[in-house]
């Protein structure tokens, strides 16, 4: 069987113990060395942990489960596709620019379904660390708000209070949004990726509608939520977002972290006096938003 490039990284994403990271590095060195995918599956064990730095667990799976993890992915790939659900890879000429540009260290793969147009839109995202208090969630929406009546696409997450405020505000006005998930696209859409992913928004949308936003997941569709997917999510949504407003930042959090990434990469960053430390943070750079 000939596997195309998109089958290959398909195959590779749904193989256990292969992330997003090793499959980069996986199809970085076989156009290197002009490899194959069928040459690849071909390989020894040793050749697959040695030149690729694989592991053992996929090491073991490409190696003595090969046949069904192949059939797997197959079915997987044509859901996908009747889904209209996009694979894109780091190693990739449309992986994302303003991911890489921000990111020292991006998803190395990106599980994308809706609008993908709005990846050329002007993006902002309205950020605060978990536990904001409810003047400052009030705010927060009014920030997204002001962002959507200028004609900006928001970029958020779903499953914290202060994503969710954020995320509704775009369907009061028939706004588009772009939606990155801290799991996967079944599991935050159903299998049917219908469901809009959070009780508040289905008062406005009841179906998720992919002509109008455009979901992303860094993890495979059906990664259910681990603690350590918070983070990833949060740093892609701030990769994502031209201009990033911070209502309330803690110090040493992710959100700061993901502030000063912002205005590492030259980002349009403004902060809220509301946060502890947002006098330095204007010194740094960024405009102070008065509350």
């Amino acid at each position: 069987m000939s596997l195309g490039r998109r089958s290959f990284a398909v195959f590779l994403a749904m193989t256990p113990g292969i992330g997003g990271r090793s499959i980069v590095r996986i199809l970085t060195r076989n156009d290197l060395l002009a490899r194959s995918p069928e040459e690849f599956l071909a390989l020894s064990p040793e050749v697959l942990a040695e030149e690729y730095k694989l592991g053992p667990k996929a090491v073991n799976a490409l190696t003595s489960n090969q046949a069904e993890l192949l059939r797997e992915a197959g079915e997987t790939e044509t859901r996908m596709s009747e889904l209209g659900v996009t694979l894109v890879t780091l190693a990739d000429a449309n992986y994302p620019e303003r991911i890489e540009a921000m990111d020292p260290d991006p998803p190395g793969m990106l599980f994308m379904y809706g609008n993908h147009k709005l990846l050329d839109a002007s993006t902002f995202a309205v950020l605060s660390s978990r536990g904001t208090p409810g003047a400052a969630l009030d705010e927060l929406e009014a920030l997204a708000e002001e962002g959507v009546l200028a004609g900006n696409v928001l970029v958020s997450g779903h499953d914290t209070p202060e994503y969710q405020r954020s995320a509704v505000v775009p369907l009061r006005w028939g706004a588009p949004r772009i939606l990155v998930l801290d799991r996967g696209l079944y599991e935050g859409f159903g299998k049917e990726l219908r469901s809009e992913p959070f009780r508040a928004a289905r008062l406005w949308r009841y179906e998720y509608d992919p002509h109008t936003d455009l979901a992303i997941s860094p993890f495979r569709p059906h990664a259910k939520y681990v603690g350590i997917n918070n983070q990833v999510r949060d740093r892609l949504i701030a990769s994502l977002a031209d201009r990033l407003d911070f209502v309330d930042v803690k110090p040493t959090g992710n959100m700061e972290k993901c502030l000063r990434l912002a205005l590492k990469a030259g980002r349009k960053v403004r902060v809220c006096d509301r946060s502890l430390g947002y006098r330095d943070y204007v010194r740094e750079g960024a405009e102070p938003i008065r509350s």
